[in-house]
């Protein structure tokens, strides 16, 4: 990597940085990018040659989130056995979408999301999609079902049941033993035999 190449990831990571921060405590609507060029220590129009728009700035953002640890479950849909690999896949699906990280981008999402639709799409864009995708390969080729899409639906709708609940505080977050419990049970009903 050369000196230009190293100064250009360094300044792409310190706007990445600032944007999550800014992000988080003013929300995508009150995100300015003023306020992001000066937290990163840039001109805004710096920030603009790395980044053409809010959305373009937020949707990397949510990839990098997803590249630092959002989603490695998916890997556990290749182990060979069956009932381990979804077992793993929900593990793992858990752990991320109930961490308070995730949390905090629904609640974003929920408050802000109708006033600002590039915002959800951006968030779309980067990951249910793929997650769905793959577990709809997963449940035609390992289950043999043939409405794959409405498999996954009652797959993650019946995972992240607990998250409303979370989300307005009526339950706790639930504890990793908890999350791993709640997996499991969703798991075996999905996998029961059919009569």
């Amino acid at each position: 990597m050369t000196k230009m190449e190293a100064k250009r990831e360094r300044n792409r990571s310190a706007i990445l940085l600032a944007a999550r921060e800014v992000f988080r405590s003013e929300g995508y609507i009150g995100a300015g990018m003023d306020d992001i060029a000066r937290r990163a220590g840039m001109t805004k129009q710096t920030v603009y040659r790395y980044f053409d728009s809010k959305e373009a700035l937020f949707q990397a953002s949510l990839e990098v989130r997803r590249a630092d640890g959002g989603n490695g479950f998916l890997d556990a849909l290749s182990l060979e056995d069956t009932r381990e690999a979804l077992t793993r896949f929900a593990e793992g699906f858990l752990e991320v979408h109930m961490s308070e990280d995730h949390l905090a981008s629904v609640r974003l999402l929920l408050s802000e999301g109708p006033t600002a639709p590039e915002m959800t799409r951006a968030y779309f864009a980067v990951g249910p999609r793929r997650t769905e995708a793959c577990l709809a390969e997963f449940l035609g080729a390992r289950l043999g079902l043939d409405d794959t899409e409405y498999g996954v639906r009652l797959l993650l709708g019946g995972l992240l049941s607990l998250r409303m609940h979370v989300l307005v505080g009526l339950i706790p977050t639930p504890t990793p033993a908890e999350r791993a419990a709640h997996a499991r049970r969703i798991v075996d009903i999905f996998l029961q035999p059919k009569s």
